[in-house]
């Protein structure tokens, strides 16, 4: 069975899920070559790109298995589903980046007290190459973001970001050595291609971070909502208020709010879900109807029912 809430807690990507696949298959084959070419031509640019290919192919099998866990339906133990997989696969490819940054500026600075000869031709050949496939991966998956937001999709992008901005280094970094022999260049190129793949991994660490946290949305105002939510007729107080997401695009928000007995308490969930829905886009809320005088949430009950009798006594 898989009937646990009134919402479909099911992610259906079948954009991504083709995106992916084939961004897949596309990278796994150019990072043998580039691994390859990197190794005949002794450049720490181009290992350093091959190593973040490796990345790439192991990010997106990551995120191929969470696109999967994401269609699986609810169960007893797991009643929103598998969505939050997506975000742990966002995480884990993000700090994968930061590590591997973090072994090219070691590996660069190594390279620069110790520099070795680069075989330009093979090096320039394969970051060509590179350079084509990486323009047409990034537009690919520019084009699935527009359609369908996922955290994992946008990880992937980031990743052939900084793999196209490798590939541009590594054409730079050969042209430059050419020309001048200054061979100090090669390692250099992969630190700052490093530093690149590191602002990127942080980034998305970042995001997938805030997310396993539970914090508000960034593109939400709790406090505006809330103010939205004491708009509605027969609400009198909105408090213990919570608004997370469980994926990139599927939130909840729970809220106790103080109502007037006088109101049907339906007519009330119903507006508040509607202003939700409509406004906001939140389509999963939890609303606790409550009482101050049988629901008083201690002193701050008290001070609510103080403030009401005071406005009260200033009508009358």
């Amino acid at each position: 069975m898989s009937d646990y809430h009134h919402l479909h807690h099911v992610k259906e990507q079948s954009k991504s899920k083709r995106t992916l696949w084939t961004t897949l298959l596309l990278t796994a084959f150019f990072t043998i070559v580039e691994i390859i070419g990197g190794l005949v031509s002794n450049s720490l640019a181009l290992l350093s790109d091959s190593a973040h290919m490796i990345s790439d192919v192991l990010a997106l099998g990551l995120s191929m298995v969470a696109i999967y866990m994401a269609t699986r339906p609810p169960t007893s133990k797991y009643t929103f589903g598998y969505l939050r997989f997506e975000i742990i696969a966002s995480f884990l490819n993000g700090l994968a980046l930061a590590v591997i940054a973090v072994g090219i500026f070691i590996e660069g600075i190594n390279r620069m007290i110790h520099p070795e000869p680069v075989m330009l031709g093979t090096m320039l050949t394969i970051a060509v190459i590179g350079l084509i496939v990486n323009i047409v991966l990034t537009i690919v998956l520019s084009r699935s973001m527009k359609e369908e937001e996922n955290l994992n999709v946008q990880s992937a992008l980031w990743h052939f970001i900084g793999d196209l901005l490798s590939s541009v280094g590594v054409i730079v970094s050969a042209i430059i050595i050419y020309f001048t022999g200054w061979t100090i260049v090669d390692p250099v190129i992969s630190i700052v291609i490093g530093g690149i793949i590191f602002v990127g991994g942080a980034k998305i660490i970042r995001e997938s971070y805030l997310i396993l946290m539970e914090s508000v949305p960034e593109h939400f105002d709790l406090e505006e909502i809330r103010r939205d939510i004491g708009l509605v007729e027969g609400v009198e107080d909105v408090h213990e208020m919570h608004l997370w997401a469980i994926s990139t695009d599927h939130y909840s928000l729970t809220a106790h709010v103080f109502i007037d007995e006088k109101i049907q308490p339906f007519c009330i969930i119903l507006a508040i879900n509607e202003t939700l829905k409509n406004k906001y886009g939140i389509e999963h809320s939890t609303i606790q109807m409550e009482h101050a005088k049988i629901h008083p949430h201690g002193e701050y009950g008290k001070e609510f029912l103080r403030h009401k009798e005071e406005e009260e006594k200033a009508e009358a």
